[in-house]
């Protein structure tokens, strides 16, 4: 089966093909300066969910991740081809502002970067420089708002003039989803937002992609299969820069269709 393989034959879960779509991509190539580094991605990513990008180091999973917010475009070298559309709007376009894209898509990173502010400004720095608050009590109203989203307000609640850096990094991660949650963000990117932290703290994490999901379309990049296939609905499994499989996390785990992903998840190559 892994003969018949190749860059064509990416399967498609019928339950994948008839998604309500929140993001579409068709066709997404990545370059880095002469090297391809994803091979014609085409898949929809539902909203109110979690799709899982699952996959070896260097298999594309964190680049696809990144064309969906622009942010390849802050590496001098690299170069996306295709459309990626967010509910049938063309992020590449020229008219697409991509600071105004990075607001409606939050971006949560491996390693907890909070602000070097008080954790009342690292959420408050958003909406400020976005115009969202028209008063200090408006502005106060969105930090309580989203910190009670990040599970964080009942610990930092009478220390929200402390630094942001001094929390520890379970709560610095959910300081920074706060943060990401605080401009009303459409998508939330998750580039292993546990990898760095204890399995106390990524259990608080898991819990917390969970409610999120409600209310938000997330992606997350995780290598962890365990994780996937907790905290996700839809899996996308990655190798060698190819889209390999996508569909219903339960299906990809327990009836993947191609060789390439059964492989990986029986832990023959990874």
């Amino acid at each position: 089966m892994a003969d018949s393989e190749n860059r064509t034959s990416t399967v498609y879960h019928d339950a994948a093909k008839n998604l309500a779509a929140k993001i579409t991509l068709d066709g997404v190539d990545v370059f880095y300066g002469q090297k391809q580094a994803v091979h014609s991605v085409a898949m929809q990513i539902p909203d109110r969910s979690v799709t899982a990008f699952i996959g070896p180091s260097g298999c594309g999973k964190s680049t696809i991740l990144r064309t969906i917010n622009r942010m390849n475009e802050t590496i001098d070298i690299a170069r996306t081809s295709g459309s990626i559309q967010i509910d049938g709007e063309e992020i590449n376009s020229k008219a697409v502002d991509p600071v105004l894209l990075r607001a409606r898509v939050g971006m949560v990173f491996q390693k907890p970067n909070p602000f070097p502010k008080s954790i009342f400004d690292n959420v408050a720095y958003g909406p400020r420089i976005h115009g969202l608050a028209t008063s200090k009590t408006e502005l106060a109203d969105i930090v309580e708002t989203s910190l009670r989203k990040a599970g964080l307000w009942d610990e930092v609640a009478d220390r929200l003039d402390q630094p942001g850096n001094g929390l520890s990094g379970g709560q610095q991660q959910r300081l920074v989803i706060a943060r990401a949650i605080a401009v009303s963000p459409e998508v939330i990117l998750m580039d292993e937002p546990c990898s760095a932290l204890d399995p106390i703290a990524t259990a608080k994490i898991e819990e917390l992609i969970d409610e999120l999901r409600e209310n938000y379309c997330i992606v997350i990049v995780t290598h962890s299969m365990a994780q996937a296939a907790r905290v996700s609905q839809m899996t996308a499994f990655f190798h060698m820069g190819d889209l390999v499989e996508y569909g219903p996390t339960e299906d990809i785990f327990t009836n993947p269709h191609q060789s390439r992903t059964q492989d990986y998840i029986t832990g023959r190559f990874g």
